[in-house]
């Protein structure tokens, strides 16, 4: 009965295999398709499950932010560090807390003007040239950034690309450090590379790419075959091209350009019906 059905699917709806890949599962393995939809419900479950305990546990109102940690008895630690920007990346934040959120981490004990540090300058351990404790890490504020766009924050977004990118060129060769100090900017002062930093290094290169998916808004959707785009040039920034973007077996040039207060964009080669504006919603 299986080889009947599939036969037919094929035959009649030549053009719509990949919209009928379910029924297609189904004709082929019907338990296999049983188990995976019911262990995606179980899935869901947890998720929610661990949203819910997340937010209600970590969450502190009157800073609004979240606790760094519980300790040994349960207690928030409150002490303020770059954590809850990944969070921002991840959606387990909910949409009503997301601005005290991104307000806290771009105050200036956590904002060094060159990007944000992994600690506050206001916390009794803090030192700008310790690893952990007060130290920008990029690949850091590249998730940070991503989180922020996600909640529709980005000029904030932009900030961090703006001046994390600017860290960069002071650097040999333009490389991105796997973190540098976190002393404040001034108009006289430069980013100081950790000592012993790895240079270069794949997680920090890869920060370029994180704060270029903040900017341009990229959601892409590879099971049906989309690319949607969310795209919100700075000032600082009128026009880039993307090339050689590779989705969904096809190779991607997109030009994007700053048109007054708003952001255009072109598909110069590839599949334009492919690439769809569609904003991002947390």
């Amino acid at each position: 009965m299986a080889k009947h059905v599939l036969r037919f699917v094929k035959s009649f709806w030549p053009r719509r295999r990949r919209a009928l890949s379910g029924c297609i599962d189904w004709a082929r393995h019907p338990r296999r398709v049983r188990q995976s939809f019911f262990e995606r419900c179980r899935t869901d479950r947890r998720a929610e499950k661990m949203h819910h305990r997340f937010n209600d546990v970590f969450w502190d109102e009157e800073s609004g932010f979240y606790a760094f940690a519980l300790d040994g008895t349960k207690k928030p630690v409150l002490s303020v560090a770059s954590n809850p920007g990944h969070c921002l990346w991840s959606g387990i934040v909910p949409p009503e807390r997301a601005a005290r959120v991104i307000a806290r981490l771009m105050r200036d004990d956590m904002w060094s003007g060159w990007g944000i540090r992994t600690l506050s300058a206001d916390h009794p351990a803090y030192n700008p040239f310790s690893y952990q404790n007060g130290a920008v890490w990029p690949h850091d504020n590249g998730l940070i950034a991503q989180g922020f766009k996600r909640y529709g924050h980005a000029d904030e977004a932009a900030r961090i690309a703006h001046d994390v990118a600017a860290a960069g060129c002071f650097f040999m060769l333009n490389r991105m450090p796997e973190l540098y100090a976190g002393l404040g900017r001034s108009a006289n002062s430069f980013p100081l590379q950790y000592l012993g930093a790895n240079v270069p290094q794949a997680w920090a290169a890869g920060s370029v790419l994180s704060l270029l998916h903040a900017m341009l808004g990229l959601q892409p959707d590879a099971p049906h075959g989309k690319l949607y785009i969310d795209p919100t040039l700075p000032d600082w920034l009128n026009d880039l091209t993307v090339k050689n973007l590779r989705f969904g077996g096809q190779i991607f040039d997109i030009r994007f350009w700053r048109s007054n207060a708003e952001t255009e964009f072109d598909v110069l080669k590839g599949d334009q019906d492919r690439v769809m504006r569609r904003r991002i919603v947390a």
